[in-house]
């Protein structure tokens, strides 16, 4: 009786869009992926004013998004050698195959939204061959330019992924989203303010319950619970990282919504099979 009449009531709605010339809001479901870890890692070096002696493993994550005839990642991982070398990485699977196990091929997922650009959220543009990318139109600039220059700062910033960036512009497969709120595909809109690297942003899924997936503008559940900063661009910044916390659990609705980047909680959190934590 109550599925039935959830059932009308969502196609009312839908029939009222339509009737208006709109089209139902989308109801995308959210998956992550796990497709590495780094044991040991200090919790200090990623939470500011964390605790010194204390050690946690650190999960390497995408996000799937689905729905509206879309699959859409939220990151899209590394993969090239060197950072094998730098990090102690295990139960590693290149991304592409990662994400295959969650049900999609690389090449039917259409759109990679890319936090940041740093080595392990930007490294694995390559992989999925028919995605359009979106990236800040600051981040691609600086990075691209003033980063590599005497006085910039390109710290943990992959110089092929830099290249296959540009790559992605000259084949028009790439998207600048300018600034702060904006909706780049329906129901999935992004924000700045936390400045985790020159200028990251964060995403809202929207839908009855809308979710923050926050990549490293906010690391673990802890900072969240501690309201302490993530590590950022610049020391100057610690305090805009927790503004922006605050404003990541206003547009989730609960804290419970904000979805941090590299806590192994949320494979715990919610009901996972293998790598893949299913969300909502």
């Amino acid at each position: 009786m109550r599925g039935g009449l959830a059932l009308r009531r969502f196609m009312l709605a839908a029939l009222a869009f339509a009737l208006m010339g709109m089209s139902a809001p989308v109801e995308y479901s959210i998956e992550a992926i796990r497709y590495g870890v780094s044991p040991g890692v200090p919790v200090n070096a990623l939470v500011v004013g964390g605790p010194k002696d204390e050690k946690v493993d650190v999960d390497f994550v995408v996000w799937l998004i689905r729905g509206g005839g879309r699959n859409i990642l939220f990151d899209s991982g590394f993969h090239r050698e060197r950072w094998f070398k730098q990090w102690n990485i295990t139960d590693y699977l290149q991304p592409d195959e990662a994400v295959r196990q969650a049900g999609v091929k690389p090449e039917d997922v259409t759109d990679v939204v890319i936090s940041h650009a740093h080595w392990d959220h930007m490294g694995g543009i390559d992989l999925f061959p028919k995605a359009t990318v979106w990236i800040q139109k600051d981040e691609f600039r600086y990075y691209t330019g003033d980063a590599w220059q005497a006085g910039g700062q390109h710290g943990g910033i992959d110089p092929d992924d830099v290249a296959q960036l540009i790559k992605l512009n000259t084949e028009g497969r790439l998207r600048l989203v300018d600034g702060d709120n904006v909706e780049i595909i329906p129901g999935i809109r992004v924000y700045v303010g936390s400045r985790h690297t020159f200028a990251s942003q964060y995403l809202r899924v929207d839908g009855k319950l809308p979710y923050v997936l926050a990549s490293d503008n906010v690391y673990f559940y802890r900072n969240l619970s501690d309201h302490k900063a993530s590590a950022t661009f610049s020391e100057a910044d610690h305090a805009a990282n927790i503004k922006a916390q605050e404003r990541m659990i206003q547009l989730a609705g609960a804290v419970e919504r904000v979805v941090p980047g590299h806590d192994a909680l949320q494979f715990q959190k919610y009901p996972t099979q293998g790598r893949v934590a299913k969300i909502k």
